[in-house]
């Protein structure tokens, strides 16, 4: 259709990955439009020209559509806006003079200059090095703050390095360009240089098409990794670029080919293959026995190249989980905060920011990037939780990793306005203050318990002296519950969660022992912005996240606290949109099931049409040909979601986080009513990542092939009573 004021037919459909171009001409007057280069021909005539009239390039977009602009260059025609040629020969010479010192070095013996290889280069301090790098960068520095110089001239430079030497030469030359970036420049200078660097950079990893070696992606992840493996510009880049002006989970994203062409599958798999029945619920067994030996080629002949595929893929990802690392390096104190508190920062305003909020726009970030950005965390945060233990040998492994009750009622860790399962937070601070003293000796800070909000006033309270009669001979687990429950257990989550959570509510009311000789903590909720490592690590007189340890929790930490802050975010990052894109990936192959259904009935009407009927017998043919080329095209895109999305490694994070969940309301469960403080996305991730392996992983990957009790479980059919 086309626009102006009003809406009329025009042209055809376009699609994701269509190129249209728009065509102007002022002299006829006429606008126009094509279609991947066809033409659609005049949408409109007599534009208005003369004095005072001026058009300008414009286009509107919905919600989370993206788009790349080209302005004529991409095609060989001149741009809209001339390049600044004067400053890009300047900055070009510079660069070249920059360059030379880098191959050269003085030699003390004979005073003259010999080559070196830039690698191998370093700054020992001559003074007529200092000052031709001085002049150079005079000239250099105002050119390196300007975005089109810095993404022709500087990232051209970086990636040539990155392309023609191995990681460790390529991660010299950079290490030694930002050494002298940081010497030479001012800071506000590096600091825009960096900015415009890192923006460059994304907007090249985004926008570069899927060749088959995914070359372009890999070689831009691995010169991100090389400059953020110079600490300062890396602290910089976290602290005010990644999280605040990039939205930096593009960098672990990795996108989908819009056509199977462009990415080279059909020479990766040339062979296509599909499944003759629709199974979500594991390998069919019958499908594989009753296939022929002509199916059972093609079969194996498509598993090998999705294979090929998958390690292509891995490539990348492994490049990920590096810039991940980076992030989290806790190490890299000197002379600041380590990245990884700093991450910790960035990361807890990313998620407030996804978080449904109320009256707010829910999930900023396209549930596609919270994906891979999901696994990729999980892949890191496991490394540095194992890394602990091999180190640490009263640590847990990452196999047991959960999250201690205390973290949700001491305050350290801002769940911002998220629900709890016994209601608002507000609330739950003024009805169980007395437990939290008692329990876990924690005192709330008078001046939050006064910020009670109206929601607060509406819920219905069980009165003390009902509760103080209960008969204690009543709860054991297992039993009735014949007395008022409190209200906070009337929470929509856990009706929904009855199945998973029935043993728990009862035990929440079973009396524990009070603690009497520990000394009362008084606290208050610290938004992420407030905390200093101290408030997350702990101290020899502060036990930092893991305050106010109840009685049924080891002493011994599980691991550093500030990893159980990054496994609550992943937990949190699920619940925000990771489910619902799993559940909507599947669709691809519930189209192939659909295709390869019309084509078998298809090629049964075939079979079953008189030879006579030509004119049946053509249509019939015809159908069975769009069929299978429509299956050939969707199988290898399904190997692409296969290797990126529902692969046997992405099973098992969901298959750790769903323990990791199970493992957290266990302990919680424990707590008694302190159990109540636990959010409720808690559960929910629980039951959906258990749906999740159970319906979006088969045929090719199902819950069987898991270790441990649920694999025997799903075998076995539903559980007839509690998971928990």
């Amino acid at each position: 259709r086309k626009w102006n004021v009003t809406t009329t037919n025009y042209g055809k459909a376009w699609a994701a990955g269509d190129i249209v171009s728009c065509l102007i001409d002022l002299d006829d007057g006429t606008l126009s439009f094509s279609l991947n280069g066809v033409s659609l021909g005049t949408a409109f005539e007599n534009l208005s020209r003369g004095l005072g009239m001026a058009y300008f390039p414009a286009i509107s977009l919905s919600f989370k559509e993206s788009v790349a602009f080209n302005f004529g260059s991409l095609a060989g025609y001149r741009p809209l806006q001339d390049p600044p040629r004067a400053d890009l020969v300047r900055a070009q010479k510079l660069l070249g003079c920059f360059r030379a010192v880098l191959s050269v070095e003085l030699d003390p013996v004979e005073g003259r200059l010999v080559e070196k290889d830039s690698s191998e280069w370093q700054l020992q301090g001559q003074p007529t090095v200092l000052l031709t790098l001085a002049h150079i960068f005079h000239r250099f520095a105002p050119l390196l703050r300007k975005v089109y110089l810095v993404e022709a001239v500087l990232v051209s430079f970086l990636r040539g390095v990155v392309e023609a030497g191995t990681p460790a030469q390529a991660q010299s030359v950079v290490r030694q360009v930002l050494d002298l970036l940081w010497l030479f420049m001012e800071d506000y200078e590096v600091q825009d240089c960096l900015k415009q660097l890192m923006m460059s950079l994304l907007r090249l990893y985004r926008f570069s098409p899927i060749v088959p070696d995914l070359g372009l992606q890999t070689h831009y992840l691995r010169l991100t990794i090389a400059i953020l493996r110079h600490e300062k510009s890396r602290k910089f880049l976290l602290s005010n670029v990644l999280f605040d002006v990039l939205r930096s989970v593009v960098f672990f994203y990795i996108k989908s080919p819009l056509r199977v062409e462009e990415a080279g599958l059909q020479e990766l798999i040339p062979t296509t293959w599909w499944p003759r029945r629709s199974s979500r619920e594991g390998k069919d067994s019958k499908d594989v026995k009753d296939e022929t030996a002509e199916e059972r080629v093609r079969r194996r002949a498509y598993e090998r190249g999705c294979q090929r595929l998958k390690k292509r893929i891995e490539v990348v990802e492994e490049l990920q989980v590096q810039i991940l690392k980076l992030l989290l390096n806790n190490k890299d104190d000197n002379g600041g905060e380590a990245s990884r508190y700093i991450f910790l920062t960035k990361f807890r305003k990313f998620l407030q920011e996804n978080a449904s909020g109320r009256g707010n726009m829910p999930v900023l970030c396209p549930p596609e990037y919270m994906v891979c950005f999901l696994h990729r965390l999980i892949s890191a945060l496991r490394y540095y939780w194992d890394e602990y233990k091999a180190s640490n040998p009263r640590a847990s492994f990452s196999e047991e990793a959960y999250i201690p009750p205390q973290i949700f009622y001491n305050g350290k860790v801002d769940y911002f306005d998220l629900q709890r399962l016994g209601g608002l937070l507000s609330h739950l601070r003024k009805t169980l203050k007395d437990d939290l003293a008692s329990k876990a000796n924690i005192l709330i800070d008078p001046l939050e318990l006064q910020a009670a909000t109206m929601d607060d006033l509406d819920e219905d309270e069980e009165p003390a002296p009902a509760a103080a009669q209960r008969p204690t001979q009543a709860l054991a687990m297992g039993g009735v519950l014949p007395l008022p429950r409190p209200s906070w257990l009337s929470s929509p989550t856990l009706g929904r969660a009855n199945r998973f959570l029935s043993t728990a509510a009862v035990s929440l009311m079973t009396p524990r022992r009070p603690l009497s000789t520990s000394e009362k903590v008084k606290v208050r909720t610290l938004s992420a912005e407030q905390r200093t490592r101290e408030d997350i690590e702990g101290s020899h007189w502060n036990e930092g996240l893991l305050l106010g340890r109840p009685p049924e929790e080891p002493e011994q930490p599980l691991t550093e606290n500030s990893l159980l802050e990054v496994l609550d975010g992943a937990v949190m990052m699920y619940s925000l949109s990771v489910h619902q894109q799993l559940g909507k990936m599947v669709g691809v192959s519930d189209d192939v099931n659909e295709y390869a259904m019309a084509l078998r009935d298809t090629e049964d009407k075939l079979r079953r049409c008189p030879k006579r009927r030509k004119d049946i017998l053509a249509e019939l043919t015809k159908s069975q040909k769009v069929f299978s080329e429509k299956l050939d095209h969707l199988s290898r895109r399904l190997a692409w979601v296969h290797a990126t999305v529902y692969s046997q490694e992405k099973m098992l994070d969901l298959y750790w986080l769903l323990r990791v969940c199970l493992r957290t309301i266990e302990h919680g469960d424990r707590t008694g009513s302190l159990f109540a403080f636990m959010p409720e996305f808690y559960v929910s991730v629980a039951i959906n990542s258990y749906s999740a392996l159970k319906n979006y992983f088969g045929p090719v990957h199902s819950m069987e092939e898991l270790p441990g009790d649920l694999a025997v479980q799903a075998r076995r059919g539903p559980p007839r009573g509690p998971l928990v």
